[in-house]
Formats: C-alpha cells, sequence, structure tokens
C-alpha cells in the first residue's frame, strides 16, 4: 500500500472525516502533517498543491486533493485501486 500523507489541522472537520474514510477503506497509517503547529509546512503545502485548504490528500505520489475529492474518488471507484487494494 502507498504511503498517504495529509496536511491538516487540529480543528478541522474535513481532515477527521477523511481520516475516518481511510479507516474504514483498510489504511493503517496516515502521515498527519499539521500546518497549524508549522507554518513553513503550510508554505510548502501551498506551493505543491496549489491550495490554501485543508485536508491536502497525497496517496504515493498522487495528489488526491481535498476531503470533497477524496469522497468523490471512492464513489467513482477509484479509491481502492489507487491503495493498492483490490476493489
Amino acid at each position: 500500500m502507498p504511503a498517504v500523507k495529509m496536511y491538516t489541522t487540529q480543528v478541522c472537520p474535513y481532515c477527521q472525516r477523511a481520516k475516518a474514510l481511510f479507516k474504514q477503506r483498510g489504511v493503517q497509517a496516515i502521515e498527519e502533517i499539521r500546518i497549524d503547529l508549522d507554518p513553513a509546512q503550510r508554505e510548502h503545502m501551498m506551493s505543491v498543491t496549489g491550495r490554501r485548504t485543508v485536508p491536502q490528500i497525497f496517496i504515493g505520489d498522487t495528489h488526491v486533493g481535498g476531503c470533497d475529492d477524496l469522497i468523490a474518488l471512492d464513489q467513482r471507484g477509484g479509491l481502492l485501486p489507487l491503495l493498492g487494494q483490490a476493489a
């Protein structure tokens, strides 16, 4: 399974929702980068993604986007293949 990385903040409900969906899909570990604790990471996130909002989600080298993008990907049947699991 490729690594899952999320840029998050502590009080973000969309971050919590995305983490819950990953858990439902069998993801055991998420590398969580708290941009509310490290402003340099916020700048890095914005330079890499072009977005200011959290979460920003990566599966391996693929930028999935935010929570709504993750949910849409899952509903289209694209999340499990990206995670390397059978659909």
